[in-house]
């Protein structure tokens, strides 16, 4: 079998993992980006391009997986008071409760790993996932770049 393939299945069996154990909480409408952006608007208001760099997405990208959000009662988006252009993107009381049911998901099924998995073993596939990541699958978007940077190519 070849590593991607097994990546490949172990990822999807922590999404099903993650959609069985969040729907016996309530939540029945779990969707594989949730981890990423539910976390990213855990500190409040979020301009909608902040968001698209985060999640490695374009500001159409970021408004499908936002408006996913709101159509779930998840989160709202809003204009902004300085700029009217400006989008903004905050949880709602309900986004809130299913962002502290992710998180709760996302360190139990952490738990479980690490209390399963050698030391040394986690660690050589941290630096796998990483390269990966990292080295393998670049940013999609010039505007990573730019958010980084501050310059264009």
């Amino acid at each position: 079998m070849l590593f991607g393939d097994i990546l490949a299945q172990a990822r999807e069996r922590w999404i099903r993992a993650m959609a069985q154990r969040l729907s016996a909480m309530g939540f029945e409408d779990y969707r594989r980006s949730d981890p990423l952006v539910m976390r990213s608007l855990r500190g409040g208001e979020v301009p909608l391009g902040s968001l698209a760099v985060t999640l490695g997405l374009t500001r159409q990208g970021a408004r499908k997986v936002v408006s996913g959000l709101g159509e779930r009662g998840y989160a709202r988006v809003t204009s902004s008071t300085v700029d009217s252009r400006r989008r903004i993107v905050a949880l709602t009381p309900r986004g809130r409760e299913y962002l502290s049911a992710v998180v709760e998901t996302l360190r139990a099924l952490n738990d479980e790993v690490v209390g399963n998995v050698d030391e040394e073993q986690l660690s050589a596939a941290y630096s796998v996932l990483e390269f990966i990541r990292d080295e393998i699958a670049a940013p999609p978007s010039r505007a990573v770049e730019l958010a980084t940077t501050g310059e264009p190519r």
